[in-house]
């Protein structure tokens, strides 16, 4: 193939899940009502958590803020490719194929850090009871949504600028439905070893980090259970880490779900459709997680909701 500088590289194609015509309207309407409930679920989360006194706490500031996350991750890839279904134009605007890398990394780094805040909050809650308020203050909370995102934002950018260094091809096909670094930097020319050993040594250390603070303060967390009298004490205490625990679940276990699929199989498309396991579900789902299993979530929803009604 012919390389050209990437200043003459004017768009790539996004060629999606599928390249039957005949199942593009099941995808838009499947993705559409997908984007949707993310969008409302995750919505009635934040103004739940901002309007009901009682959820004004550590924990539900963090939630908020992994809700306003998925919100913006979802927003980042699936308009795009909804654009593209029902306009039967795959392409995408170089300038666009790099803001979709920044910011899907970007948000991904973010929503990783969050969870893990969130189990340092749950360790403090469970196994200092009467320090939380002192330990788990505002000032504390807001450094760590910023550290986060400081994290974050460092992380994206590095690896969009190393995306800038790379001449590409003729040949500028992703076969994906946004532009995914790993699926970006295939149709360069260039060398991209570089690139690799950093998308390889960042995911282990962010990814490796987060999960053993996580792992640290559940063990911790079982630890301190274990040492309770009381069983209905025991019960209370764990209940309110359960939905951390699913959602934690959901986001490692389709992020690996998507690793191993592209190391055990050459099909692109059958990676796209895992990559869609972590950056679509775990994010609709997340509202439902938490408004399901949490009882003080349930009671807010509930209220907000007869007060909608009430209103109408």
């Amino acid at each position: 193939m012919e390389p050209r500088n990437q200043t003459a590289v004017s768009e790539f194609l996004l060629l999606g899940l599928t390249k039957d015509p005949a199942l593009r309207p099941l995808i838009f309407s499947l993705f559409l009502a997908m984007y949707l409930v993310t969008i409302l679920g995750n919505l009635l989360i934040i103004l739940t958590v901002n309007s009901d006194l009682h959820l004004h706490s550590p924990m539900y500031f963090l939630l908020s803020n992994l809700s306003f996350t998925d919100i913006c991750l979802s927003t980042s890839t699936i308009p795009k490719m909804l654009v593209n279904i029902q306009a039967q134009n795959p392409s995408i605007s170089y300038t666009g194929c790099l803001s979709q890398v920044f910011f899907v990394l970007g948000f991904l780094v973010l929503e990783n850090c969050l969870l893990t805040a969130m189990a340092y909050d749950r360790y403090v809650a469970i196994c200092h009871p009467l320090m939380y308020t002192i330990i788990m203050n505002p000032s504390l909370c807001v450094m760590l949504v910023l550290i986060s995102l400081f994290i974050s934002t460092v992380d994206a950018l590095l690896h969009t600028l190393m995306v800038l260094r790379l001449s590409f091809c003729t040949d500028l096909e992703i076969p994906h439905f946004f532009c995914e670094l790993a699926q970006v930097i295939k149709p360069a020319c260039s060398d991209t070893l570089i690139n690799n050993i950093l998308i390889y040594f960042f995911s282990i250390i962010l990814a490796g980090s987060s999960l053993f603070g996580i792992i640290f303060s559940y063990a911790q967390i079982v630890s301190s259970l274990l040492r309770m009298p009381s069983a209905g004490r025991k019960y209370k205490a764990f209940s309110t880490c359960g939905s951390h625990l699913l959602v934690v679940s959901l986001f490692y276990g389709t992020g690996f779900g998507v690793y191993f699929s592209s190391a055990v199989t050459e099909s692109s498309r059958n990676t796209a459709v895992a990559s869609m396991m972590y950056t679509v579900v775990p994010q609709m789902l997340n509202p439902f997680i938490y408004s399901l299993r949490n009882r003080d979530m349930r009671e807010a929803l509930r209220k907000k909701l007869s007060r909608l009604t009430f209103f109408r």
